[in-house]
């Protein structure tokens, strides 16, 4: 693909970016959930606080009585509400055996678990309320207003969602355009990243389309929409992330999918170990202590504490590594995945455009470091994102810069200026060839870059081709090393899903080792390439780092956002979030979940040999309390500490191996990253 070099207004930041989303962010606190946890937590260890000192028993019961108010009345509500729909959760499992506790004396541990339970409501809350928000500032994309042109001629300011399908539109130098549309007249250069992920400004002439919401460049344009405002491509982003995730089936930890049965048969039971005896004599007093030692020792404490430390400080020791993942649930599920689907610009590649190549041209009398100086003088004042590659070139080779003058930009053209008395244009190929001799050479030089994937950018001085830059956006370092560990820990290669054109996707597909390439894809056809892969049953990570990946981010089964370039909307609909942008986390956060779920596993085994045998102690013989909360203590203080293994730094270091181990025999059966294909 040839893209035009031209001065334009640029934004300050990335393209890809949506500040007035970020600014509409739900706060934490504006969250009841997140209140009432943040007010049980706070009591939950004022009240440790005190008892710990030794302060009266009716100060750090207070706290307590104050700490199950406020953390349980929540969870109480909601488990009432489905008793009444004649269905039993662990909500109100968790509070019966909360209380329960408190009534035979283990205050601490009932408030700890209605803590707990508090906290995991107010961040499942927090998650939805950020979703929500980052959908509803995606529409900040699109401007308040477009300039429709009457039949006359004259202009009038209308909003977006009042132009209709054959409207004229006149999109000035800067602005955002108001619609989806076909360009009538006029050449301009347009930032379309948000919509397919392209890392450079598109040239648009009359005929091409236009898609709402994206940045024009330095030239006027005048477009006739195409489609409705509701039926553009930014609005059906916005449908796709919210059906995505509306329609995304509901996940749960592992444990809670058996949360009927258990929660059934331990009520159950505890009423049957109540009355059975009662009903064959025993004393009250004996029965109702038998039965408050099995709700004590069958009680899913442990079974809780066995299923989340190992998660959260997977989740604590991942954060501390730059990877933010945003729950339990996400942590485990980062285990279960078998396939990748990977974005181009900004995942696999910096997502910023570097000179890669400077040539003159034979007879032309220059060096490479006198014609790029020459590029680089002429393009200084534009801030085009191909000049500032350019420039960046310049001067990381230390070069001193002569003043322009007489500095001019062209829509679909490129730039001129007078550099030490030498008229120098810097452009689009098919504009600047000039005279056959010269544009021979330089053609095939431009054929020969641009078959390699780069952008080529001819430079004439005096009217005469004299040179050829070449332009790419650069690969990560460990792009190669990610997609092979990748491959190896799920047994599949991954699959490249890109907006950008098939020949630059193609290029970077046989640089980093993936075969399998989806090229020109709107956020549309990447979903369709999500849920073709899922419906063939695989689990599918997608990673990507744009507003166009949302969607796809929304349907997948786990979704990871690369996160110093990230569209806010990217981040908040992904599931985890590479803060640091290092690529090489995503196999290291994927390998550490799958420990931390056999770390899960173990505790699960650990509790249940716990449970099993001390209420079997409990209905065979006679457990005595004390004896049954040690018992029932114990276990839950084991499976904490096996689950906090996961804090240590071995353990992040052990996953990061964990991938470059596997990844040795795949490289060694394929040299050179591909699968022989």
């Amino acid at each position: 693909m040839t893209s035009v070099l031209t001065g334009r207004p640029a934004p300050t930041g990335p393209a890809r970016t949506e500040p007035a989303a970020a600014r509409r962010r739900t706060r934490v606190l504006a969250l009841p959930e997140a209140r009432w946890a943040a007010a049980a937590t706070a009591l939950f260890l004022l009240g440790l606080s005190l008892r710990l000192t030794g302060a009266p028993g009716w100060t750090w019961g207070a706290a307590y009585a104050l700490a199950y108010a406020a953390g349980g009345w929540e969870p109480a509500r909601a488990g009432l509400r489905a008793l009444a729909a004649r269905t039993l959760d662990v909500d109100l499992l968790m509070v019966v055996a909360a209380l329960g506790a408190a009534a035979v004396g283990q205050v601490t541990d009932g408030a700890l678990l209605i803590v707990i339970f508090a906290t995991s409501g107010a961040l499942e809350a927090l998650a939805t309320a950020r979703t929500a928000d980052s959908v509803r500032g995606l529409l900040d994309l699109a401007p308040a207003t477009a300039t429709r042109l009457r039949a006359d001629g004259t202009e009038e300011t209308v909003a977006p969602a009042g132009l209709t399908v054959g409207d004229t539109l006149l999109v000035r130098p800067g602005e955002r355009i108001g619609a989806d549309g076909r360009v009538l007249d006029g050449m301009s250069e347009v930032d379309q990243a948000t919509i397919t992920g392209e890392p450079l400004p598109v040239a648009k002439a009359p005929g091409d389309d236009v898609f709402a919401g994206t940045l024009n460049g330095t030239g006027a344009l005048r477009v006739r929409v195409g489609r409705d405002a509701a039926d553009s491509v930014i609005a059906r982003i916005v449908r796709m992330v919210r059906d995505a995730s509306e329609t995304k089936a509901p996940t749960q930890l592992f444990i809670e999918k058996a949360e009927q049965r258990y929660s059934l048969g331990m009520v159950a039971a505890t009423l049957a170990v109540f009355a059975v005896p009662l009903a064959f004599g025993a004393a009250l007093t004996g029965s109702l202590l038998r039965a408050m030692t099995f709700m004590i020792v069958a009680s899913p404490c442990a079974v809780v504490l066995a299923t989340m430390p190992p998660l959260l400080s997977a989740i604590a020791n991942a954060g501390r590594h730059g990877v933010l993942v945003k729950s339990a649930v996400v942590m485990e599920r980062l285990g279960e995945v078998d396939a990748v689907a990977l974005d181009k610009t900004g995942t696999l590649t910096e997502g910023t455009p570097r000179l890669t190549d400077v040539v003159p041209l034979p007879g032309s009398g220059l060096s490479e470091r006198e014609l790029l100086t020459l590029a680089a003088a002429a393009e200084h004042p534009s801030e085009h994102p191909l000049a500032r590659a350019v420039l960046d070139a310049a001067r990381t080779r230390g070069l001193a810069l002569p003043t322009a003058h007489d500095f001019a930009s062209a829509p679909g053209v490129g730039v001129s200026a007078v550099v030490g008395g030498r008229t120098v244009a810097v452009g689009a190929p098919v504009r600047l060839l000039g005279e056959p001799a010269a544009a021979d050479r330089a053609a095939a030089v431009v054929t020969r870059l641009e078959a390699g994937g780069r952008t080529a950018v001819v430079v004439r001085v005096d009217g005469v081709p004299a040179g050829v830059l070449g332009v790419a956006d650069r690969v990560r370092a460990d792009a190669v090393a990610t997609v092979a560990a990748l491959a190896a820990l799920t047994g599949t290669r991954p699959v490249l899903l890109t907006g950008d054109n098939p020949r630059a996707a193609a290029r970077l597909a046989g640089e980093v080792g993936i075969c399998d390439v989806r090229a020109g894809l709107l956020p549309e056809g990447k979903v369709a390439a999500v849920r073709e892969r899922q419906d063939a049953g695989h689990r599918l990570l997608v990673v990507g780092d744009g507003v166009n990946d949302a969607p796809a981010l929304a349907a997948a089964h786990t979704g990871v956002a690369m996160g110093r370039a990230g569209s806010d909307l990217a981040l908040e609909t992904a599931d985890a979030v590479i803060v640091r942008d290092e690529l090489a986390a995503v196999p290291a956060v994927v390998a550490l979940s799958r420990r931390a779920r056999r770390l899960v596993a173990q505790n699960l085994a650990i509790a249940a040999v716990f449970i099993c045998g001390l209420a079997v102690w409990d209905l065979a013989g006679a457990l005595p309390l004390p004896l049954g909360v040690l018992g029932h203590e114990g276990s839950t203080v084991l499976v904490g500490l096996n689950g906090l293994r996961l804090l240590r730094e071995s353990a992040w270091r052990a996953a990061a191996r964990a991938g470059a181990e596997r990844e040795r025999p795949d490289r060694a059966a394929h040299p050179g990253g591909m699968d022989g294909t």
